[in-house]
């Protein structure tokens, strides 16, 4: 028992022989990761349904709330990231902290976090894909436009195929060559919410405002529960670390200042969605195009089309960087086969892991409905946020670690807050979900006792 709880020596991490990935990424780079892995689609869908079924014109205070609870985490990975500059994100935090089986089973959930991530949005970038084409009166043949379905017609989501693999040969060219590509659409994401923002407040109207609190503290609460999600995806910059100039510095400022820029932007687009039209008429699925046509602003609706395509391209590709990451990370510990771990002598990067990696990812988004899925996403997330929660006022303790990155105030009151609010956000999910997550977890604590534990590089 003792064997499959050792730890790894931080020193040994830190300064061992193994092959390092080389580091190339400043803060900006690392905002930049976040902004593309947080913001997606649900800018453009979630403030309309959430603000008519739950929260009313206070989902702003529900995305307030989120962010905060999410800053709590964010703080905690910010500590250990730049304390800890290593590839591998939570997986290699608990492998410091807890030891070997837990490491592995958090790096086993953030493997399923990742790749159902990156194949349920390739599926939606299809369909939005699929739409602005048809607008162009360009038609895909309807059995290339889904998944594996033959009674409704489709055989494969082809477009959501051609994305993930056309993203992987980017992030196969290099790092730098794909936080440049991130930057530009990044941008130009950011610029459609914004064009959003900029002419949809010359519509508003304060009366659209009340009542402000229609569903009362409760409503807000559970709104926050589902927005809460909107803003995953900041945990993947921690798996750039090792990548990073100066990590005590910058990773910090590429997690929190992500987080705080997305807040930003989620609260503009509410309080403008909301402004605008009434709450009770956004249940819809494209609350923002809905509201445009409302006030005769047609012709922005296909620029929002072509912003939410541009967004999750950048969700794919932030979300493919943090897997390859993490099975490198399991491939160097000899958890996974020396495949994962194997870099590309002139782009430095794990070529062949990247295309495991994203052929299993478009396999999953050309054949497979990923609906019922998707909440899987969410407990992947959680659990290693518990993790990290936990794990910092652990490393705190641990007077062996490197002195001078980044430190959670108020500590340890925050990371305390953090695990709360994460263990009630996880309580809040299906049974199904639970039990597809168990199911999941058996399979990996399979592997690991037939795989793993012999050939961990800790045998040696």
């Amino acid at each position: 028992m003792s064997n499959i709880f050792r730890k790894k020596d931080v020193s040994q991490l830190l300064n061992g022989n193994t092959e390092r990935l080389p580091q190339t990424l400043g803060g900006f780079d690392l905002v930049m990761l976040g902004v593309g892995a947080i913001v997606g689609t649900g800018i453009f869908i979630l403030p309309g349904t959430v603000a008519a079924t739950h929260s009313g014109p206070a989902i702003v205070i529900s995305f307030i709330i989120a962010a905060i609870v999410c800053a709590l985490a964010a703080m905690c990975y910010s500590e250990f990231s730049s304390t800890i500059p290593v590839t591998g994100s939570a997986y290699t935090y608990g492998y410091i902290i807890f030891g070997e089986v837990i490491a592995w089973l958090v790096g086993w959930a953030l493997v399923l976090e990742y790749g159902l991530a990156s194949a349920s949005v390739a599926t939606g970038w299809s369909a939005y894909f699929v739409n602005i084409l048809e607008g162009l009166n360009i038609h895909i043949p309807e059995m290339f436009t889904g998944p594996f379905d033959p009674a409704n017609g489709t055989y494969i989501n082809l477009p959501a195929v051609i994305i993930v693999l056309a993203i992987a040969f980017l992030l196969t060219r290099g790092i730098q060559e794909s936080t440049k590509i991130n930057k530009i659409m990044v941008f130009v994401k950011v610029g459609v919410i914004l064009l959003f923002v900029l002419v949809g407040m010359f519509y508003v109207k304060p009366e659209n405002w009340q009542p402000f609190m229609p569903f009362g503290i409760e409503g807000i609460l559970s709104g926050a529960a589902l927005v809460f999600f909107a803003f995953l995806g900041f945990d993947a910059v921690s798996s750039a670390a090792e990548e990073v100039k100066n990590p005590q510095r910058n990773m910090p400022i590429g997690i929190i200042g992500s987080l705080f820029i997305c807040t930003l932007l989620y609260v503009s687009v509410s309080l403008v969605l909301t402004g605008i039209v009434s709450y009770t008429q956004l249940n819809v699925t494209d609350s923002v195009s809905f509201a445009l046509q409302m006030v005769n602003q047609d012709w922005i609706s296909g620029i929002i089309s072509v912003g939410a395509v541009t967004g999750m391209m950048t969700v794919i590709l932030v979300m493919i960087f943090g897997g390859t990451r993490l099975l490198y990370a399991l491939g160097r510990d000899g958890l996974l086969p020396k495949i994962m771990s194997d870099l590309d002598r002139k782009h430095k990067t794990p070529v062949k892991n990247t295309w495991i990696f994203a052929i299993l990812i478009a396999f999953c988004a050309g054949f497979i409905p990923l609906g019922t899925l998707a909440e899987l996403v969410n407990m992947g997330t959680l659990i290693a946020f518990i993790i990290v929660s936990v794990g910092v006022i652990f490393l705190r303790k641990n007077k062996n670690m490197p002195s001078g990155g980044f430190k959670v105030p108020l500590f340890p009151i925050i990371p305390i807050l953090s695990f709360g609010a994460c263990v009630f956000l996880i309580l809040q999910l299906a049974i199904s979900t639970w039990i597809a997550c168990g199911i999941w977890f058996l399979i990996g604590l399979a592997l690991y006792f037939m795989y793993g534990k012999n050939h961990s590089t800790m045998n040696n």
